[in-house]
């Protein structure tokens, strides 16, 4: 199997799992050129699929589905979707573990049948493992499982490549047609110049490949994600010490730090804890693998420490502003904004934290409202309007940085009379516009600048 590999967008592929990265990769793929039939065992999602309907949501994947015609189509049949393609991406849910691990019990179901698909294939067929896995999964379980039901070996009339993608819910459709770089994990040279290949056809950027080893490429993911979460938390702790500093503003900090080539300006804000689906997790399983190879990961543990003390500490910051009685509105309950995504939501974690105390909570997002409800039963409130929220309000937090917060009006503040507190975690707003209106209270800046 030597020889320069060339793919184009005949190329057939197979998408196991229609969630909020494998529905916009199957729809980012079929407006490519490429025939994708995406398989789950979602009756709803399948449906939608062949309606043309967004399964989940993802912010421009209705329109790439408009564009993706034909090309696209969704199915239970597992066996169909692997003879009628060439290439199988796996991008089902690894659920974490109680000890920070990850679990593999979806994609090895999806393993087992996806071997036993390719028993009767004589054509060469490269499988693909998106999700995240710990170190020593794809080498171990996932191919054994691939081997067992295929009837034969990784390498022969089957490839295997590990290949995460870097994406952000909220930018999907962006992060994957535009990818910082490749990352590819491969089985044999064959299996990786066919991945290669797919990639330079997919992608609009032409990114750099980096490929390796399976063990190289798993460590690779992880410790990216928990770099990122580092740098996060550095920010925050920045933000905190500007609070307590007379003239400080972690803005003009970090505005300047970001200068430095070595550091960046990307995810140096300085604001409140992550959250969402990965940072929080992979920053956990890359401590507890340190910690099952007998290795310190003290970096990992301290930041998740640091973070899980961030919503107690915007709850605190919080009561401090309450008088007997007092309401708060919460302002966005996505963990990000553009995304409807609430897991390890800093606002889900402060209205927790505030109703424990039974402090009235009310709370608006634009999209996650739905999700919300489903973690927060009464007496939480949820409102349909930003002005519903904040009249509800003695003190209002802006917990998601989302665009139409920006826009929060000084006299939909100033009404009744009464003087509102407005805590900006983000630091959204223009504070000249609010004085006197309301007490303007933005994290990481202190007492004095704030009075300026």
């Amino acid at each position: 199997m030597e020889g320069k590999i060339s793919l184009n967008c005949s190329q057939r592929i197979s998408i196991f799992g229609l969630g909020k990265l494998g529905a916009p990769f199957a729809a980012c793929l079929a407006a490519k050129g490429f025939e994708v039939i995406g398989v789950d065992i979602d009756d709803e999602k399948i449906r939608s699929v062949n309606e043309g309907r967004p399964p989940v949501f993802e912010p421009g994947l209705a329109e790439l589905m408009r564009s993706s015609g034909a090309r696209l189509r969704a199915t239970r049949n597992c066996e169909d979707a692997v003879w009628n393609s060439e290439v199988t991406f796996i991008l089902l849910p690894t659920p974490s573990e109680k000890e920070g691990g990850f679990s593999l019990s979806h994609v090895l179901l999806a393993c087992t049948r996806i071997g036993r698909a390719l028993q009767g294939k004589v054509a060469f067929h490269l499988v693909v493992l998106t999700s995240t896995v710990l170190p020593g999964s794809t080498e171990g379980e996932v191919k054994r499982a691939l081997e067992e039901n295929a009837g034969g070996a990784c390498g022969e009339r089957f490839g295997l490549c590990y290949s995460p993608e870097f994406v952000a819910l909220g930018s999907v459709i962006r992060d994957l047609l535009n990818p910082d770089f490749v990352l590819i994990g491969e089985s044999d040279r064959y299996s990786g110049d066919r991945l290669v290949a797919l990639y330079r056809d997919f992608c609009e950027n032409d990114p750099p490949v980096v490929r390796m080893g399976f063990a190289n490429a798993e460590v690779t993911k992880l410790a990216l994600n928990t770099f990122v979460t580092t740098k996060i938390t550095f920010a925050n702790m920045l933000a905190r010490m500007c609070e307590q500093l007379p003239g400080a503003d972690v803005d003009v900090v970090t505005s300047a730090l970001s200068l430095d080539s070595r550091i960046g300006g990307k995810y140096l804000k300085g604001a409140i804890g992550y959250g969402g689906p990965c940072f929080p997790r992979d920053n956990v399983a890359l401590a507890f693998l340190a910690r099952r190879l007998g290795a310190e990961a003290t970096l990992a543990e301290a930041t998740e420490h640091a973070n899980r003390r961030e919503s107690l500490r915007l709850a605190k910051l919080v009561k401090s502003k309450l008088s007997g009685g007092g309401k708060v509105g919460i302002l966005g309950v996505a963990y990000k904004p553009n995304t409807d995504v609430v897991e390890e939501s800093q606002g889900i974690l402060l209205a927790q934290a505030l109703l424990a105390d039974n402090i009235p909570v009310c709370l608006y997002d634009p999209v996650a409202t739905r999700n919300a409800r489903i973690l927060l039963a009464e007496p939480a409130v949820f409102s349909a309007s930003v002005e519903e929220c904040v009249q509800f309000a003695d003190v209002v937090v802006i917990a998601t940085p989302w665009e139409e917060f920006k826009r929060l009006s000084p006299a939909v503040l100033n009404r009744n009379g009464a003087r509102k507190v407005v805590i900006d975690c983000w630091r959204l707003l223009d504070r000249r516009l609010y004085d006197g209106i309301v007490e303007y209270v933005p994290v990481g800046v202190s007492t004095a600048v704030r009075n300026r």
